[in-house]
């Protein structure tokens, strides 16, 4: 069969390209190999807040100013429209059901630092028609901002308060744009996914790495050999509405 130059020329182009796609494919599974390599590897995601140590640098917003810079949360300069990864709160009002009037004063006037409780059992995830927050085998409850319909039967259904809902537009009220993480939009809940984007990337939280006490710990519960363990275990440790049957993750040390 004879071929003209053209149709040679045409043809040696297009084997060329599948030749060059077929390396970024290649190259593009790699990568997503390597970085799934690099994440860590977790059976059950918990974290300590040891109070006593947070309460060390009095005023310190260091951990809260580091995710909500990395995950471009919107300051709106007012409550009603507050959108809040994580935050301080009150001993009495984050933790009800252990008020008393005798409570040492070093632990009752010093504020709790709160977030998403990633709970064991979480009422946010049996409520949501739609599917955009759900629970990892790992144990962090996550939030899919597209399938988010702005129902809030989540945050009726979290006893923790720890979602939010963009009542306005939040883009125009972030300080300093990360390109590296999406931005949501009007309608839409948020909270705290305990940094997911890091761990893939084998990096702690965000909060926990801006800590200047070491306050916070990250790690597995299912290692017994894991700095949390061993904290759990030597500390007595408290968790925020424990008679609920929610099982948060998130212990305190007071």
């Amino acid at each position: 069969m004879s071929i003209n130059r053209r149709k040679f020329l045409a043809i040696a182009g297009g084997t060329l390209a599948l030749g060059v796609a077929g390396k970024q494919t290649l190259k593009v599974f790699a990568e997503a190999e390597a970085r799934k390599s690099e994440g860590f590897a977790c059976k059950r995601w918990a974290m300590v807040v040891d109070l006593k140590k947070c309460h060390e640098t009095e005023g310190c917003t260091k951990c809260i100013e580091a995710c909500h810079s990395t995950h471009n949360v919107p300051h709106f300069n007012n409550k009603k429209d507050e959108i809040k990864w994580i935050w301080k709160e009150k001993f009495e009002h984050a933790f009800i059901e252990q008020e008393n009037e005798y409570i040492p004063s070093d632990i009752k006037n010093k504020p709790a630092l709160l977030l998403c409780n990633h709970c064991e059992n979480p009422p946010c995830v049996n409520v949501c028609p739609t599917q955009a927050t759900w629970k990892r085998k790992d144990g962090i409850v996550m939030m899919d901002w597209h399938r988010c319909i702005g129902c809030r039967y989540c945050m009726a259904a979290c006893p923790y308060s720890s979602r939010s809902f963009n009542w306005r537009e939040p883009r125009p009220h972030i300080k300093q744009l990360n390109p590296d993480f999406p931005t949501r939009t009007r309608g839409v809940v948020e909270k705290c996914t305990f940094c997911d984007e890091r761990l893939a990337k084998g990096l702690k939280p965000a909060c926990v790495e801006a800590c200047p006490n070491k306050a916070m710990v990250f790690g597995d519960l299912e290692d017994p050999n894991s700095e949390i363990r061993t904290m759990l275990g030597t500390n007595f440790s408290m968790r925020r509405k424990p008679e609920l049957g929610t099982q948060p993750e998130i212990y305190y040390i007071i």
